[in-house]
């Protein structure tokens, strides 16, 4: 059994530039803690990250034997992070957990990449001798944004009620809209 290799550690990977092909030959592992503040795209779409936030992380890499003895590159990532964005319910902070769990496959170049993505159910990124970890580890977290961020337990209460007097009188004032066809239906059966 191999031993996992870990740069935090010392052990000669960088998660800002991966040789992805050697960290999967050598059954390589990276894992990190990073400030929320590090991750500057995330940040565009929260409230503002926070010094008490962290990004935890864990790369594999491993070479899995395919169907006529092709060896493929492969890169397990999971990530656990808590995000601050706003409630769309109750338009107060809420810090949304995160978790990220992906396997990628590597292949030699964009053209296979794209020439195999149709028919393929994993996911495929291009080998590189210096791949940006933390950007992929930032991307995906991106992509498990929650599209409507709401509390379980809103901590103020929401109200469900226009508070608009001039709003709800208007409303009272307007003729209903199938008035006049009613009116037309009692024309026609007295025809």
């Amino acid at each position: 059994m191999r031993k996992p290799m870990d740069k935090e550690a010392g052990q000669g990977f960088s998660a800002d530039s991966l040789d992805v092909r050697t960290f999967a030959q050598a059954g390589g592992q990276l894992a990190g803690r990073d400030s929320l503040l590090k991750y500057e795209r995330l940040a565009l779409d929260t409230q503002g990250p926070r010094p008490d936030l962290f990004v935890d992380w864990r790369a594999e890499g491993s070479v899995r034997k395919a169907l006529g003895g092709v060896a493929q590159v492969w890169l397990q990532l999971r990530v656990h992070a808590t995000v601050p964005l706003q409630c769309q319910r109750c338009l107060t902070p809420v810090d949304v957990p995160l978790v990220v769990e992906r396997a990628f496959r590597f292949v030699a170049d964009e053209a296979t990449a794209e020439a195999l993505d149709e028919g393929c159910e994993e996911d495929l990124l291009v080998m590189s001798r210096s791949f940006d970890l933390r950007a992929l580890i930032e991307d995906e977290l991106i992509l498990a944004l929650p599209l409507v961020p709401l509390h379980e337990h809103c901590p103020v209460a929401v109200p469900m009620a226009s508070s608009d007097p001039d709003f709800d009188a208007a409303g009272d004032d307007k003729p209903h809209p199938f008035a006049a066809l009613a009116g037309l239906r009692k024309d026609h059966g007295n025809q």
